[in-house]
């Protein structure tokens, strides 16, 4: 996936000495935004901003407010160029969230490994949250409008367990936070691959998780997460309860009710360009052909492969 630079700087030689020094490496898009157009660019969410100090009209303060009081750019990484050394001054803006202050004149080289290392940390960073070391909501809404505004082709992959609140009541919370861990690490493991390295995946909370991906090789994906799961979510069950293939649950009204082992329904929506007029069509379509898949018995998926020809 390409990483869009925006450089807020009034000078356009910023923009070509960066395209110089990247040497025409097509994963990096470098592109020029005026300050008085920025609120409209920020829709697109960018990977970084480059902010030169010495090339704006605008006050620096205000401007790094502006960008992180955006809800879907709160969290992007922002490097400010400047020939001012006040110490004062680049605590202040460190202290504002910015994540790199480069004195001018700029080292080449130098720019060049800080531009690299933080959209690598930014990458590393989609894995990190407290149980499932993956991105919660917001990362998850941003990633979204960031694929949508793209134009490119991609999949949501929705995924959820069932009877999950059946094995809490008979097996206890951190039996359950252990399943989920597991549910985690196993959707990493089939997608978070070389091969497909852009991809992203988030837990929405709870036993719900969502995985982006830029190819369209789902099927395949998918597979092989429901064969992975399958294989092992008995370990988190007593032999008994893994032999007969089901939990006994009495419910508030004192009968015991069976339910099947922990599964997982996954559902898949393709999203083309003018098929979806907002990143909520998308939520809502994936609810839908999520819930279709959770009406089947045991671990499975289903794809919504409506073509945009047909939702006219």
């Amino acid at each position: 996936m390409i990483q869009e630079i925006y450089l807020i700087d009034d000078n356009p030689d910023l923009k070509e000495n960066l395209k110089k020094i990247f040497k025409g490496d097509k994963e990096y898009r470098f592109t020029s935004v005026a300050t008085e157009k920025l609120d409209i660019a920020l829709k697109n969410i960018p990977s970084l901003i480059i902010i030169n100090e010495d090339n704006i009209k605008e006050d620096i303060v205000e401007l790094c407010k502006k960008i992180k009081e955006d809800e879907d750019n709160s969290i992007t990484p922002i490097i400010i160029l400047s020939y001012n050394r006040d110490h004062e001054h680049r605590i202040s803006m460190l202290e504002l969230g910015i994540s790199h202050y480069i004195i001018n004149p700029i080292d080449e080289e130098y720019l060049y490994y800080t531009i690299k290392n933080i959209l690598r940390l930014i990458y590393i960073n989609r894995r990190v949250s407290p149980l499932t070391g993956l991105p919660g909501n917001v990362q998850i809404q941003a990633e979204m409008k960031k694929r949508f505004s793209s134009k490119e082709t991609f999949a949501m992959v929705y995924l959820d367990l069932d009877n999950f609140k059946a094995y809490n009541d008979i097996y206890g919370f951190l039996k359950g936070d252990e399943i989920i861990k597991f549910t985690a690490k196993t959707i990493l493991k089939n997608i978070h691959t070389d091969e497909y390295e852009d991809s992203f995946v988030g837990h929405i909370g709870g036993d719900d998780f969502v995985a982006i991906v830029s190819h369209i090789d789902y099927d395949r994906i998918c597979q092989n997460i429901i064969a992975d799961f399958d294989l092992n979510v008995t370990k988190y069950f007593t032999d008994q309860d893994a032999e007969q293939g089901y939990i006994e649950v009495e419910n508030r009204r004192g009968v015991v009710e069976q339910f099947p082992l922990t599964s997982i329904s996954i559902g898949v929506v393709e999203v083309e360009k003018g098929r979806f007029a907002n990143v909520l069509e998308i939520g809502e379509a994936g609810a839908s052909v999520k819930h279709l898949a959770k009406t089947i018995h045991g671990s499975t998926y289903v794809v919504d492969r409506r073509k945009h020809e047909e939702t006219k």
